[in-house]
């Protein structure tokens, strides 16, 4: 403890595994004015800790116990370097010392922290009531309060590095000497485990961790950056037109539509690209600011940008922030890159009946992927935009605009509807073709289960009885499971399968011949003796995974009596024609449910494997889509509503501090947009249902009948 009486002295007690949390916590202290002990930044090199902590505790005013996991055992009690300082601290008359048990998570308090006053760190306007109790504690031992900052902050770099700059300096002026030695264009920053725009401004010692265009939050600040640019240059030129921004494609872009004039031919698409490309050489700022609600209404109103005023009518918060460039503004759900001069890997190519806005994709984060042709994609998106018509909600303000007006149940009638004629026409074609095998695929959380269920009823109603054959039972031997680049065994490798086994038994099963079936051990990792299996006439086989459209998965002499399905969420109601509803979201925010409700996962576990998921999605599922005979589009309009009331309590436990802390933040203020629909309206075989709960298909196995 320093030797400065005049400022109320802290001991921060904590586990060491905590220890990088608790420092941000002891640097936001200090900025406050306060004499903050902690162990890694106060006891010298070869000093004896214990004694350095007995010393310390028995000079503090006031100790922190930082309350955590790591911090508590499994019987309830604190790790053994809490229970030391408490016992120092309990040395001290009563009322010498102030307790304060603080969590960084959800945890359980130790039975002797239970008569003090507690504070959740994890909600972050409990810091606030902290500050105000030491505040008070200060004021009662006649201690100084104020603060007279030095002119410089330092920060430390999350691999350790410390800057110094003048206070007040922004991120991107502390980063821009060593912007060289990042792996990818810096873009934003975590500061304190908050995520911040460049343009932040530190004033209090930070901790700063980089977001670079190769991080999944670089990629959505570039890309929403790059939007705008879009916008700003489209209005620029083309000011009669309205330019919308449709959906995503797989190779790294934008499908984007042009309405109130013809579309643009490929010297105007030429000339806006150029003017893109003018405004990032000239490195013009985002300007950013905020405005009371009512404003940002008029402001949309008067420019007849009606889908922004009505989804703005429906906000809570009483202000809007704006982004302008060179006088124009517009609402981003999101940050921004602090300039235009950030922006320069993008191209426009036309593309039938509008045209694409490429971006780079987060592996190669200034390199253009070619572009593919994806008309089956389009066509899917197109057919939902058009159903979105029939019911007059094409953005979330007119979404939210029928809720209010009592036409929920309508809205989730004719969706329901829609899905099942889908359903129906996609049965007839199966029957039509007289497939003997139908291949489903589709990303995580698309809603395969249930659409196998419908489709497999849809099939009996035609006279088409279906098999289940699982993939699973082919896997190989667990020593012959091909390896990541890690070294791990990736199971979600074509090669994890025993492909000739497959094709020898399809081939078997589709001629009518008895064939024994393996089954998968995977305590083992070897397989077994399975069922003994012969198909009768009128039934297919159906193969539900994520193979499903590799044309490796079946030999040619199989491939033309199949029939491949792509199931994936394909939203396509946005907030508003500039700002995405991206699909990854809407499955996202479905597994969360879903993982709670059936696996007991948290919502941080949750999100902390949706990386690793979409990594396999990339790999294997998206570059195949278009080899599909027909898609089915598994989003329903009404269906964040739906999920809103469970999804958001799940996002708001996760603590503040641990990586997901941010996604789950971005994710409650994405739901925000949403008027919830009353679960009860949802028919019991409804996809949603999947994950809602409730579903009358969960234990449905109509082939055990037939």
């Amino acid at each position: 403890m320093t030797s400065n009486n005049q400022k109320l002295r802290i001991f921060l007690c904590h586990s060491p595994a905590d220890a990088k949390k608790v420092r941000e916590f002891r640097a936001r202290l200090a900025s406050s004015g306060f004499d903050v002990w902690f162990d890694e930044a106060k006891r010298a090199a070869g000093q004896d800790r214990d004694s350095e902590i007995r010393h310390a505790v028995r000079q503090a005013d006031a100790v922190i116990v930082f309350l955590s996991k790591n911090s508590i055992t499994r019987e309830g009690a604190a790790r053994k370097e809490i229970r030391f300082a408490l016992d120092v601290a309990d040395e001290k008359p009563e009322g010498a010392i102030s307790v304060i048990p603080a969590r960084l998570e959800e945890c359980s308090t130790p039975e002797r922290l239970l008569r003090y006053q507690r504070v959740d760190l994890f909600n972050p306007a409990s810091y606030e009531k902290m500050i105000y109790t030491l505040k008070l504690r200060a004021r009662l031992l006649g201690k100084e309060i104020s603060v007279t900052p030095s002119p410089d902050v330092v920060v430390y770099l999350s691999d350790g590095r410390r800057l110094t700059a003048p206070r007040g300096t922004s991120v991107e002026e502390f980063l821009k000497p060593i912007a060289d030695t990042f792996s990818a264009p810096v873009i934003a920053a975590i500061v304190n485990s908050e995520l911040h725009e460049l343009t932040y401004r530190v004033n209090f010692e930070s901790l700063i961790q980089p977001v670079a265009m190769d991080t999944a939050d670089g990629a959505l600040i570039y890309r929403r950056s790059l939007i705008f640019l879009l916008e700003m240059a489209f209005a620029d030129l083309y000011p009669k037109g309205k330019l919308t921004i449709d959906h995503s494609v797989s190779s790294g872009g934008y499908f984007c539509q042009v309405s109130g004039r013809g579309p643009l031919s490929q010297s105007e698409l030429d000339a806006l690209a150029a003017h893109m490309r003018e405004l990032v050489e000239a490195d013009l700022p985002f300007e950013r600011s905020e405005i009371p609600i009512e404003e940002a209404v008029a402001y949309f109103k008067k420019l007849k940008l009606n889908d922004k005023a009505r989804l703005l009518a429906h906000r809570q918060k009483p202000y809007l922030t704006l982004y302008s460039l060179s006088g124009r503004r517009d609402y981003m759900h999101g940050y921004m890159a602090p300039s235009t001069g950030y922006l320069k890997w993008f191209d426009l190519t036309l593309v039938n009946g509008g045209f694409t806005l490429r971006f780079p994709r987060r592996h190669a984060p200034a390199d253009l992927q070619p572009m593919g042709d994806y008309p089956k994609l389009l066509a899917a998106f197109r057919q939902y935009g058009d159903w979105l018509a029939r019911l007059g909600i094409d953005n979330v303000g007119a979404l939210d605009d029928a809720i209010e007006a009592g036409r929920a149940e309508e809205i989730v009638l004719v969706s329901e509807a829609m899905h099942e004629r889908h359903l129906a026409q996609i049965a007839a074609q199966i029957v039509e073709r007289a497939a003997s095998i139908v291949l489903i695929a589709g990303p995580s959380s698309s809603g395969k289960t249930t659409f196998s269920r419908r489709l497999s009823i849809q099939l009996l109603a035609n006279g088409l009885s279906p098999y289940p054959l699982e993939l699973d039972n082919y896997f190989v031997p667990r020593e012959k499971t091909p390896l990541d680049k890690d070294g791990n065994p990736d199971y979600e490798a074509l090669e994890a399968l025993d492909l000739p086994l497959l094709a020898k038994d399809l081939a078997r099963l589709v001629a009518g011949e008895k064939t024994h079936l393996p089954r998968y051990n995977f305590k083992t990792g070897r397989r077994e003796a399975g069922d003994v299996i012969q198909l009768h006439k009128g039934q297919a086989l159906i193969l539900e995974g994520i193979h499903g459209l590799n044309p490796r998965l079946l030999p040619e002499s199989l491939a033309g009596r199949a029939f491949t399905i792509y199931v994936s969420a394909l939203t396509q109601v946005n907030l508003d024609r500039h700002n995405r509803v991206s699909t990854t979201d809407t499955r996202l925010i479905r597994r969360i449910v879903r993982d709670a409700r059936e696996r007991g996962y948290s919502a941080a576990q949750t999100i902390s494997r949706w990386e690793s998921v979409r990594r396999g999605e990339k790999r294997y599922i998206f570059p195949y889509q278009e080899n599909c005979d027909v898609m089915f589009n598994s989003a329903l309009v009404y269906e964040l509503s739906a999920l809103k009331p469970l999804a958001e309590p799940l996002l708001r436990q996760v603590p503040y501090g641990v990586p997901e802390y941010i996604e789950a933040k971005r994710l409650l203020a994405f739901l925000e947009w949403f008027i919830p629909v009353d679960a009860n309206l949802i028919p019991a075989n409804s996809i949603v249902r999947e994950f809602l709960g409730g579903s009358s298909l969960k234990e449905f196995k109509v082939w055990k009948r037939h």
